[in-house]
């Protein structure tokens, strides 16, 4: 299966500490979608990850490495790969862990679904999808994380903090990107919620999350504190503005009745 349809494709894969997993990750991509470029963006890894990628990359012309001067979280590292991406004409760009979670075989489901969409989510929490050697309390999180997003925002999506996905180029560039801070759960949340508000189509396709089992998580209360705070007054706010937009509307259809 070819994927040339949907143009010049480039798969980012942020890291920090991951030299164990990257080479393997970096394989798989190749051995799934073979016509895809790769750029990897490392936030100076202290265990030599740019150093590994670095060496892919000589072998592999369709490979760019990336970095940072140290770690400035998931959302300014992905932000930075768009950017690239776009200056760099690149007409689809997709998010992938570079820890295995996000198994690179599934990669042509969501470029396949990418064909009648604008921004396809890899999704654990709908039909088909699932996890793999995650505890009970990391799902209930998840799920429960997912529901309240739901109900916060009023988007209709499963699973709307997931991290593999898949964008084209015009979708990012209707994203207000420059003015995004948010991080983490939060950062992916933040960029559905807009794509959802827009208007744009939203896909969810089904994946199976698997744990890592090489190096650390980065996951962190922090992280989990951010995605409820932000959400809960991305929330209040939407509330808000619905309601001075209903009042304004009245206000003018009273003024229009009353000439």
């Amino acid at each position: 299966m070819t994927f040339e349809d949907l143009g010049r494709i480039v798969v980012i894969i942020p890291t920090f500490n991951e030299r164990q997993s990257l080479p393997a990750i970096v394989g798989r991509v190749r051995t799934s979608v073979p016509e895809v470029d790769i750029l990897v963006i490392d936030d100076n890894s202290p265990d030599g990850t740019g150093q590994i990628a670095d060496g892919l990359a000589t072998d592999d012309p369709r490979m760019h490495v990336m970095h940072r001067l140290g770690k400035e979280g998931l959302g300014a590292a992905y932000l930075a790969g768009f950017s690239w991406a776009l200056q760099h004409d690149y007409d689809v760009i997709v998010e992938m862990d570079a820890d295995g979670s996000h198994q690179p075989e599934q990669l042509p489901r969501l470029l396949t679904a990418l064909r009648g969409a604008d921004l396809v989510l890899g999704s654990r929490w709908i039909a088909g999808g699932g996890t793999e050697n995650w505890s009970k309390g990391r799902e209930i999180l998840s799920r429960g994380g997912n529901f309240y997003t739901r109900s916060m925002l009023g988007v209709p999506l499963h699973d709307a903090t997931g991290g593999y996905r898949a964008f084209r180029a015009d979708t990012l560039r209707k994203l207000d990107l420059h003015n995004v801070a948010s991080q983490g759960y939060c950062f992916q949340v933040d960029l559905a919620w807009r794509a959802v508000q827009r208007g744009l189509v939203v896909t969810e396709v089904p994946i199976t999350f698997v744990e890592r089992a090489l190096g650390t998580s980065k996951m962190s209360q922090r992280i989990v504190f951010e995605a409820l705070w932000r959400v809960t007054v991305w929330g209040f706010d939407d509330r808000v503005t619905r309601v001075r937009r209903t009042a304004q509307r009245k206000r003018t259809q009273s003024r229009k009745q009353g000439s």
